[in-house]
């Protein structure tokens, strides 16, 4: 009958810890665990206090009925919720927030994509017109809506220039179907030079011999733009297709400054129907439940988006 001998030191093989010495707690690991930890403790202290805990905060109002002047808070439940789908003014509301978003999309996009390609030639002078462009989007948001607003006054510098070659100009700012308009145009101008500069970019990275085989292959220009160039820029159009989606419906100071909303409720938009119930009409409940829908709205284009992109993205699979 075989014996099998205990290893000397406590039965432990060959690089066992020894007995009676504990193992240290404090070992590398755990020192760049505790490291990691202390370099992302700022982003999530900022996060929960500045995204999180507002979110649940509102959640919260909205379930209630806050009068800030009379001093009361009263559990409602879900009455706001049931005043936002009886609410009359929600849908034009809505059409207004729709409008200005397919319109700032399409004309931001498009204009930013157009000055992109021609800044990409190789021209004289392309470097002071980038720098125009983009200047517009380091000015400040109000003193550029303000300049607008002067501009476009019935009596301001557009209506000048056009009753010089003898057109009368409307009321831009306060016709049914020029505020909309006006509204837009100013966006546009604001920020078409961040997206141009994003759009350049893009164009820049696209290798030359991509086109230098398609014009061998007598591929119009066109053609190339379509086949090549759109195709291999697609990350940044979807990049800035979400950019430019999730800032239309956030656009508050634009319409406070330009058309308070009006005429009648043709520029109110979500954001500033918002503002109006919770701190001009004081249905702060009412505005939190407005900003939860704002929310859900933002989620789904972004979620909707970010779903789409194997079929906007050329390199996604």
């Amino acid at each position: 009958m075989s014996h099998t001998h205990p290893h000397p030191g406590g039965g432990r093989g060959p690089g066992g810890p020894t007995p009676g010495r504990a193992r240290p707690f404090w070992t590398t690991r755990r020192r760049d665990q505790l490291t990691g930890y202390l370099f992302i403790t700022p982003q999530l202290l900022g996060s929960v206090v500045f995204v999180i805990l507002p979110l649940v905060l509102v959640v919260w109002y909205s379930l209630h009925e806050w009068n800030v002047l009379a001093g009361s808070f009263d559990y409602i439940g879900t009455d706001n919720y049931a005043a936002l789908a009886d609410d009359p003014n929600l849908g034009p509301v809505l059409r207004s927030t729709g409008l200005f978003s397919v319109g700032l999309v399409v004309f931001n996009l498009g204009l930013a994509l157009l000055l992109a390609v021609l800044l990409n030639q190789k021209l004289r002078g392309t470097i002071v017109f980038r720098t125009l462009f983009f200047s517009p989007v380091v000015v400040s948001l109000v003193a550029w809506t303000i300049v607008w607003g002067f501009l476009l006054q019935d009596n301001g510098g557009i209506n000048g220039l056009l009753d010089t070659i003898g057109v009368d100009g409307p009321n831009w700012l306060r016709g049914e179907g020029t505020a909309m308009l006006s509204v837009i145009v100013v966006q546009v101008f604001k920020n078409v030079g961040l997206n141009m500069v994003l759009f350049l970019a893009a164009l820049q990275g696209v290798p030359a011999e991509l086109y230098e085989a398609a014009e061998v292959d007598g591929a119009s220009r066109l053609r190339q733009f379509w086949r090549i160039t759109v195709p291999l820029i697609s990350p940044t159009i979807m990049l800035t297709s979400i950019i430019t989606v999730v800032g239309s419906l956030q656009v508050f100071a634009q319409i406070a400054v330009l058309t308070q909303g009006g005429p009648g409720t043709s520029t109110t938009v979500l954001v500033y129907y918002l503002y109006q119930q919770a701190f001009q009409f004081h249905h702060f409940g009412y505005g939190a439940t407005l900003s939860i829908l704002l929310f859900v709205i933002v989620l789904a284009l972004t979620v909707l988006q970010w779903q789409m992109r194997k079929r906007w993205v050329f390199h996604e699979s």
